[in-house]
């Protein structure tokens, strides 16, 4: 069997839901390595839901077909206030990356009520910005930033990240519609220790099976690196 696609592996999977300290009711779905424990966790907040952002964002959705079986890692993804999915509808309305902190203050509640070992927030456009704005506030092993814009985080909020102890990773697309490896150096340059991968030919949406099998690889090589090179089929 090929992997790629839409192709979902098995895992155990749970729909899951946070109640935030505003009031409102944000859904979700668990999944995890069918027979192992998890070795680490994703924490995954989806792009701009005004643009079409939601949990089953693609990458996002691949991740949690996959990475379970093939990286043991556990993958928590869910929609922001006020988005909707086949999964469900989160209470509320669209925060401007303000009001998103109370959700990702529930998710990583619900992180610390379940012991899931190890987790990194894995942020793409809109969602690296709640992950760098607010991720310091929680005991993260450090934050993957995919296609980050940098629109609504201050320099001062990027600067935090310096000598925290949290590792940061940007993921860079060469050809992103926001913002292009050179820019990206400049801005990062506040956290001397981020690392900075450019991806050539890369597109801030990551279609195509080869750069979603890039940037899951990217991924997997900070949380559980003996995982790879992830397969590319499978046997069945």
């Amino acid at each position: 069997m090929e992997i790629k696609g839409g192709v979902e592996l098995p895992a155990r999977r749970e729909d899951v839901e946070f109640h935030t300290e505003d009031g409102l009711t944000i859904v979700g779905e668990l999944s995890l390595p069918l027979s192992a424990a998890p070795v680490a966790t994703i924490v995954a907040l989806h792009p701009l839901s005004t643009h079409g952002g939601f949990m089953d964002s693609h990458i996002i959705r691949k991740a949690a077909a996959r990475l379970p079986a093939l990286a043991d890692l556990a993958v928590l993804r869910f929609n922001f206030r006020g988005v909707t999915s086949p999964r469900g509808v989160s209470g509320g309305e669209f925060g401007n990356g303000i009001d998103e902190r109370h959700d990702l203050a529930a998710v990583m509640a619900f992180v610390a009520e379940r012991g899931l070992p190890h987790p990194w927030l894995v942020g793409w456009s809109f969602g690296t910005e709640v992950a760098l704005k607010y991720g310091l506030d929680y005991p993260i092993d450090g934050a993957i930033l995919l296609s980050p814009p940098l629109h609504r985080t201050s320099d001062a909020e990027l600067a935090a990240w310096a000598g925290s102890g949290k590792r940061l990773v940007a993921v860079i697309p060469e050809l992103d519609d926001y913002l292009r490896p050179p820019e990206a150096a400049e801005r990062f340059s506040l956290v001397p220790g981020a690392e900075l991968v450019a991806v050539a030919g890369g597109k801030h949406l990551w279609v195509g099976e080869s750069q979603t099998r890039r940037v899951l690889s990217e991924i997997v090589m900070r949380l559980n690196p003996a995982a790879l090179p992830l397969p590319e089929s499978l046997e069945v």
